[in-house]
């Protein structure tokens, strides 16, 4: 891939790459932190990217970053504990802004469902969901086999539906 081609896919997938880190992250300082290093990384790698599946590449790239990231911080923390890390940040993320208000509670259920998630399985939601990215492409970024992305995917339905039940139940 050129520098050019990459300046491309740059601002063709750049969006839902933030989006993705902002999901991933929960956190606006980190999803920009983050967002940055995935492509600084990409320009590091550009000869290895494929442009059909740029965008795949990129959330490759941003999941593998993220878990260094958090790697790190819990290592350190075992060696000398220095802050309290938050995987739960309390900043609310709207996909769109509604005029209903029962439309943005229903959309805050379900994402603080999705945040309470453990990460195997809230990747898989979010690359599925947000990003809309076949069991195929999620399995290349994840790298793991097509079934276990459907199980995984499986799974966190079951959990989401079982949480989310009662309110929309009534």
């Amino acid at each position: 891939m050129t520098m050019k081609e990459l300046e491309i896919c740059v601002a063709s997938y750049g969006k839902d790459i933030y989006h993705f880190c902002l999901h991933l992250t929960r956190d606006r300082e980190l999803a920009e932190d983050l967002y940055q290093d995935t492509f600084l990384t990409a320009i590091q790698k550009q000869k290895h990217i494929d442009v059909g599946n740029a965008k795949g590449y990129f959330l490759s790239i941003s999941i593998c970053l993220w878990k260094n990231r958090k790697r790190k911080i819990a290592w350190r923390n075992r060696i000398a504990p220095m802050e309290q890390w938050d995987d739960v940040t309390e900043q609310s993320l709207s996909f769109v802004e509604k005029d209903s208000v029962l439309e943005n509670e229903k959309k805050a259920m379900i994402q603080n469902a999705v945040r309470g998630l453990s990460e195997k399985y809230r990747i898989v939601v979010l690359l599925f969901y947000t990003q809309e990215l076949s069991l195929e492409e999620i399995s290349k970024v994840l790298h793991i086999p097509v079934g276990t992305v459907k199980s995984r995917l499986y799974t966190a339905k079951q959990i989401l539906k079982s949480e989310l039940e009662e309110y929309f139940h009534e």
